[in-house]
């Protein structure tokens, strides 16, 4: 398996008239597979019935929603963990706090060990377009694989997420200034 990139030459100047290209890189997405598909492939390869299968997937859903909504760092089978959080502003005085302050609500999806690890082990193609739309180099990563780690900063791909699972909706770390993540649901 590999991941599939396509590197699209395009006008990046902002300056009307001016015209300055580059190569935007970005993932090429075949499709969005919907759940029924998922559900359908997974009894497949599990030999549990589809409509067995269908009514775990919503309950799991069910669960993950209700316990998210009320704080808690909910587990996602196989994946990962996700919560829900707020960007928002930071004051120095007590007396301006208030939820004006919250500039946008997140879903955080922290993956666990082997999700990365499959990332790290996976290589990327990519092929060059230039602006006729033409094929003019592929090129396969030859890359150590490094994968992001958003919440220890960047570079991490291994070990456990940087947040305890305590099950509570506080953050470890306190925001610095504009756009930190209390973690707050």
């Amino acid at each position: 398996m590999s991941i599939k990139v396509k590197a699209v030459e395009r006008n990046v100047s902002f300056q009307k008239g001016v015209e300055k290209y580059a190569y935007v890189l970005q993932a090429e997405i075949y499709s969005k597979l919907s759940a029924q598909k998922v559900i359908q492939e997974a009894a497949l390869r599990s030999g549990i019935q589809r409509g067995a299968l269908n009514a775990a997937w919503e309950a799991i859903g069910d669960v993950i929603k209700a316990w998210a909504t009320e704080g808690h760092s909910v587990a996602v089978p196989g994946l990962g963990t996700m919560r829900f959080g707020v960007r928002a502003t930071s004051v120095s005085d007590v007396n301006l706090v208030s939820a004006g302050l919250i500039t946008g609500r997140r879903v955080i999806f922290t993956p666990n060990v082997d999700i990365k690890q499959e990332l790290k082990d996976t290589s990327i193609n990519i092929t060059c377009y230039d602006r006729n739309g033409n094929i003019v180099k592929q090129v396969t990563s030859t890359d150590d694989g490094e994968v992001e780690d958003e919440e220890a900063g960047s570079g991490s791909n291994t070990g456990s997420t940087t947040q305890p699972e305590t099950g509570g909706s506080g953050s470890t770390e306190p925001s610095g200034g504009d756009g930190g993540d209390s973690g707050i649901g």
